[in-house]
């Protein structure tokens, strides 16, 4: 053709048809990268009616959902109930097996300046778990230095026969090495500090307004 290049105008296309394929290109690219559409989940990208997490969102929008996480919030955030308070009379055990009845004792404890007695045994159970021999060590350093050692301001009343125990486990120290200074400690609050809780204010106190909850 005379040795000539001629150009194809391409066929210029309407609004409607343009719209027509760009909508099969999407439909085509299941892959194709986009924000997700608002009534998606984390499962379904594509926000499909066959969604049963979407179809049930629809037919209850002012529910709320509960998340594994919010129901340990709700447990953990939960007060002793009335017939739990009057059983810690009977039982210090009882008591101290509850986080609720551990953190009530605490704080009278601390109106008796002795709280660093209930920390030592807390600490104590917690070495108790430990299965590596690093944390292990560390612990038991930290729980020498806080609550055996003279020097500490919360050093805890023990006989020298226990005191001598504990400095010849410190050369391999082990998660039971406190296990007869903790002993010592618990008959000490339970037969001197536990009494006195049963009669102070900090309990009656408790014991009252769970008492007035009940009646309402």
């Amino acid at each position: 053709m005379d040795g000539h290049y001629y150009m194809v105008k391409p066929q210029s296309l309407s609004g409607a048809e343009m719209r027509k394929r760009q909508q099969a290109h999407i439909e085509g690219s299941p892959q194709a990268l986009g924000p997700p559409r608002l009534n998606t989940c984390c499962l379904c990208w594509c926000g499909c009616c066959k969604c049963l997490w979407n179809d049930e969102r629809r037919e209850r929008p002012d529910q709320q959902s509960c998340t594994k996480m919010d129901s340990i919030e709700a447990t953990e955030e939960q007060l002793p109930s009335l017939d739990e308070v009057v059983a810690w009379a009977r039982s210090f055990e009882l008591m101290m097996r509850s986080t609720e009845g551990r953190d009530i004792f605490r704080e009278f404890l601390r109106s008796e300046y002795s709280e660093e007695n209930l920390m030592f045994w807390i600490a104590c159970e917690e070495l108790k778990k430990e299965t590596s021999q690093f944390a292990i060590e560390e612990k038991a350093r930290i729980i020498y230095e806080d609550y055996v050692s003279i020097l500490s301001p919360k050093e805890v009343s023990l006989d020298s026969r226990v005191r001598e125990g504990i400095n010849r486990s410190l050369a391999e120290p082990h998660h039971l090495m406190y296990e007869e200074a903790q002993l010592q400690i618990y008959t000490l609050m339970h037969r001197d500090s536990f009494p006195r809780f049963l009669n102070s204010s900090v309990y009656r106190d408790l014991l009252e307004k769970k008492r007035a909850c009940f009646d309402t």
